[in-house]
């Protein structure tokens, strides 16, 4: 059954917050599509990736290589599976799949500062719901941990 992390962000970015969340999916051994609502967003991500921290970078690529099913994070600005991953993240307005199923998990990051985000988060949870998925949502505390609230 596919679970569906919503992760809420408030006073952080999502170049803070999607770094730590891809390191762990690469540790647990998963492949992952990140798609974000646009392309622009899309550059900027893949920029980010490379360069988040001085002794480390995510192996990742785009959905315009020509070998973007050989990498283990893939950024896409569409619905497609190119890497064929097992979790998708679904950032900065894009919309879940509808292929959704298809996931082991899908982890939606939204801001919680902005109207439309949160009635795309909104709208996404009551429809994960009626398919019967697992959903949770994730808020960050004081402290920057991410903690599952109710």
């Amino acid at each position: 059954m596919t679970e569906v992390l919503f992760y809420h962000l408030q006073g952080r970015s999502l170049e803070s917050v999607l770094p730590p969340l891809l390191e762990k999916s690469l540790e647990r051994g998963w492949r992952v599509t990140v798609q974000t609502g646009s392309e622009e967003r899309a550059d900027a991500v893949d920029g980010h990736l490379w360069t988040y921290r001085e002794d480390s970078f995510l192996p990742h690529g785009t959905w315009r290589e020509a070998d973007a099913a050989d990498h283990p994070i893939l950024l896409t600005v569409d619905e497609s599976n190119m890497n064929g991953a097992n979790v998708r993240f679904v950032v900065d307005g894009a919309s879940l799949p509808a292929d959704c199923a298809a996931y082991d998990r899908i982890v939606m990051i939204f801001n919680g500062e902005d109207d439309a985000a949160l009635q795309l988060a909104r709208e996404a949870w009551t429809s994960c719901k009626a398919k019967g998925f697992e959903v949770t949502y994730w808020q960050a505390n004081e402290y920057g941990k991410w903690q599952r609230r109710n």
